[in-house]
């Protein structure tokens, strides 16, 4: 990273640009140009926005932004594919600890659905209802099976 800061400082001196009037220009902070030419990364929210610094300040160099954006993503998968698995971890950890809590409005609020009754009871109810339902049925096909053998043995 610092070889692209490097060659960013040493073109934008060699044009006789000044931080000031880059930063004027690209309608940034002198101090960001300055994180971006000694490659300090930790000054950026996060890497895209360093990439489009980088790509940015590039093009207003005139030097070619895409060459300039392959190498810093060159130089960022070497360098993450150097750091441990602790390390992801304990960075995961870091970011969990500065979330900020959410701001809670009417608006962005999410609506969690209450169900009123478990899908569990309803089928249960269902089964129970079918089983009242066989059971009359049943009754009543036996009741009727039983009074047609007692007229016929009346009738005998």
């Amino acid at each position: 990273m610092k070889e692209i800061g490097e060659r960013l400082k040493e073109t934008r001196e060699s044009i006789g640009i000044s931080i000031e009037e880059a930063a004027e220009d690209l309608k940034m902070r002198p101090s960001q140009l300055e994180d971006v030419e000694s490659g300090n990364m930790k000054a950026f929210k996060d890497i895209y926005s360093l990439k489009y610094f980088i790509r940015d300040y590039s093009k207003y160099l005139g030097l070619d932004y895409d060459e300039m954006v392959d190498e810093f993503n060159e130089y960022l998968f070497d360098y993450t594919s150097k750091l441990s698995l602790q390390d992801i971890k304990n960075a995961k950890k870091e970011e969990s600890k500065k979330k900020e809590p959410k701001v809670m409005s009417p608006y962005t609020i999410e609506k969690k659905e209450k169900k009123l009754i478990p899908p569990i009871v309803i089928w249960l109810l269902i089964l129970g209802v079918i089983g009242i339902a066989v059971y009359f049925v049943a009754d009543a096909v036996i009741d009727s099976n039983n009074n047609s053998t007692t007229q016929n043995s009346v009738l005998e």
